[in-house]
């Protein structure tokens, strides 16, 4: 179950960006995908737990988690591939795991040893040789390279900010309320794009926005909550840090994407500072 959710998280990199190059405006596309996402996983959390009912003191918290998690991660997300390869913004997505630990340090949730903070240190330089790399160096690249770094923080304090109601939830039921909310900014931050999208587009657009929905968000959900019950989180996430060497596979093969030996270096520094910091277990604070 860990490894088909990697690897159709890694597909849909490659996914979106051939929709994207196809006929579909980012948030029009962004807009479509989560309205039938939210639409079936709803359907079938409500089929499991017959209710969404939430304390009323942790509405807020599911606001932040849908505006980091949904409305900015998609926005950075589609623009990323909109403006880059879909090989790099896969490797610097693989500096999540760091993302992570610093917005919990940042708000006191964990303490960092030193060990850590090296780790930290040859993940960025990897993300940074990875812009630099691409072919017409880091000019060619900066906005979507940038926006690639904001998809992966907004994901990490997405992580974050759920955590709270891990402990109170069901995923699903998590799951299905963070995709109405954040649908809904999306929708409409993406009205005017939508409006005027064609929908005079070839079938493999289509099958592909059917796997986009389909795969990486909803099916996933499942798999991956299933699969850290049974493994517990830890094996899960080391699994999950293949996703950005895979996906760039997925991208060379299918879209014929170039990708240097510096990008690559810099992917397996990215990896290398993710296995440096996880050799060390943080001390909660």
């Amino acid at each position: 179950m860990l490894l088909a959710t990697v690897v159709l998280w890694a597909l849909n990199f490659t996914v979106t960006k051939y929709v994207l190059q196809h006929g579909f405006q980012p948030l029009a596309y962004s807009t479509v995908r989560y309205g039938i996402a939210t639409i079936i996983f709803t359907w079938f959390t409500f089929g499991v737990e017959r209710s969404f009912q939430v304390r009323r003191q942790h509405i807020w918290l599911l606001v932040v988690a849908a505006a980091l998690g949904i409305w900015l991660n998609q926005l950075s997300y589609v623009y990323a591939l909109e403006y880059s390869n879909a090989s790099t913004i896969a490797l610097i997505l693989g500096a999540t795991p760091i993302f992570t630990a610093l917005i919990a340090f940042a708000i006191g949730l964990e303490r960092l040893h030193t060990r850590f903070w090296i780790a930290a240190a040859v993940s960025f330089a990897g993300v940074g040789l990875i812009a630099l790399g691409k072919s017409g160096g880091v000019s060619g690249s900066l906005k979507g390279d940038a926006l690639g770094v904001a998809t992966a923080a907004t994901w990490a304090a997405y992580t974050v900010a759920i955590a709270p109601l891990m402990r109170s939830y069901s995923p699903y039921r998590i799951s299905a309320l963070v995709l109405a909310i954040g649908w809904v900014a999306v929708a409409v931050t993406g009205i005017s794009q939508t409006a005027h999208q064609s929908f005079d587009l070839s079938t493999l657009v289509w099958v592909c926005l059917a796997y986009a929905v389909l795969g990486p968000l909803v099916l996933t959900n499942v798999l991956w909550f299933k699969a850290v019950s049974r493994v517990g989180p830890s094996r899960a996430t080391l699994v999950a840090n293949l996703q950005p060497f895979i996906a760039a596979v997925f991208a060379l093969v299918l879209l014929s994407e170039s990708i240097t030996p510096l990008q690559v270096a810099g992917g397996l520094l990215i990896g290398g500072g993710i296995l440096l910091a996880r050799r060390r277990r943080v001390a909660p604070a």
